[in-house]
C-alpha cells in the first residue's frame, strides 16, 4: 500500500482517508507547521505527498530530509499563489481573464491613479497571494481606492512582509461565481458558489469561507475546455479553476493548487481519476 503524506489535517485529509485506502492507498498526516523539525538525520518515509506544505520554508525542511515527489509540488503551488502571474500567463496564452494591473510597492499615489486610468470604476483591489478572500476589497471611485492601498502600505512597510505586490482588477457586474475542478487534465465536477440572502445586501464575494455555500452543478462543455486549457497552460494536475460567468462573458478570475476537496459534489469517478493521479506522481502506475 503507497503512503500519502498529506499537509493539512482539516476536510480534505478526513474526506480523502477511507476512499484511498480502499484503493490501495494510506493517507497520512504530515505536519508542516506549527511543531518542531529534527534537521539531522532522516525524516518520515512516504511514497508520495498530496500537495507541497503553505509554508514552504517548513516543506523545504521537510523534502530535505526525506524527498517526497508531490502531487502539486512547490512550483505549482507558488505558480498558482502568484495571481498576477497566472493573470499574465492565461492571457498570453489567449484565455479570457479580468483587466488587471499588478503594484509593487513603494509605489507614489500617481502610479496607482495611472496605471487604473482606463479601467472603470468600481474596482476590485486585492493582495497577489492572500487566500479565501482575505484583504480583498471593492472600490467606488479614486479616493476610496487610495484609502485601500494606504492600508497596503502600512502593511507593507513591516520588513517581514513578504508578497508587497497587489492586484488592481476591474469588477464583473451580475457575475455567476463558478469553480471548476481539474483532475490530471480531465474535469471532475463544479460547484457555483453564492451567497445566502440572510446575509443581506451589499455582500459580493463568493468565498465558501465567507459564508457563501457550494451547490454542484453541470459544467458546460465550453467551461470544461477553458479549465483545462488553464491547467494545461500552468502546468498544474490538480487544480480549482475560477471563472466569472456575466451575460456577455466568461473570465478566469483565479485558480487554487491546494482546492479543499468535496467530493460529493464531483463526478462519480473523482477518486478512481486521483488515485491514479497519486499512483503516476509516486512512479507506481500500474499497482
Amino acid at each position: 500500500m503507497l503512503r500519502l503524506a498529506v499537509t493539512t489535517d482539516s476536510e480534505t485529509f478526513e474526506r480523502m482517508r477511507d476512499p484511498l485506502e480502499a484503493r490501495g492507498i494510506a493517507v497520512e498526516h504530515l505536519p508542516a507547521k506549527e511543531r518542531s523539525i529534527r534537521l539531522a538525520g532522516t525524516g518520515e518515509s512516504f511514497d508520495v505527498g498530496f500537495v507541497y506544505p503553505t509554508r514552504l520554508m517548513e516543506g523545504g525542511a521537510l523534502d530535505a530530509r526525506a524527498p517526497i515527489p508531490w502531487v502539486n509540488g512547490r512550483d505549482a503551488v507558488l505558480t498558482s499563489r502568484n495571481k498576477a502571474g497566472v493573470v499574465a500567463a492565461l492571457s498570453r496564452a489567449g484565455l479570457p481573464v479580468p483587466e488587471t494591473r499588478m503594484l509593487s510597492n513603494p509605489v507614489d499615489e500617481g502610479v496607482v491613479l495611472d496605471a487604473v486610468a482606463d479601467l472603470s470604476y468600481p474596482l476590485v483591489v486585492k493582495p497577489n497571494s492572500a487566500t479565501r478572500g482575505v484583504g480583498v476589497a471593492k472600490v467606488a471611485d479614486a479616493d476610496s481606492l487610495l484609502g485601500v492601498v494606504d492600508y497596503l502600505n502600512l502593511v507593507h512597510d513591516f520588513r517581514s512582509t513578504g508578497d508587497k505586490s497587489y492586484l488592481v482588477q476591474e469588477f464583473v457586474a451580475d457575475a455567476r461565481d463558478y469553480r471548476v475542478m481539474v483532475v490530471d487534465g480531465e474535469v471532475v465536477g463544479g460547484v457555483e458558489r453564492r451567497l445566502p440572502e440572510s446575509l443581506g445586501e451589499g455582500r459580493w464575494k463568493h468565498n465558501v469561507h465567507r459564508g457563501a455555500t457550494a451547490t454542484a452543478v453541470d459544467v458546460s462543455e465550453e467551461h470544461r475546455e477553458l479549465a483545462v486549457s488553464v491547467a494545461e497552460t500552468l502546468g498544474i494536475d490538480y487544480l480549482g479553476v475560477d471563472l466569472l460567468v456575466s451575460p456577455d462573458r466568461t473570465l478566469v478570475s483565479e485558480t487554487n493548487a491546494r482546492a479543499t476537496i468535496d467530493h460529493e459534489k464531483y463526478d462519480d469517478d473523482f477518486w478512481d481519476r486521483l488515485a491514479a493521479l497519486i499512483r503516476r506522481a509516486a512512479g507506481r502506475p500500474d499497482r
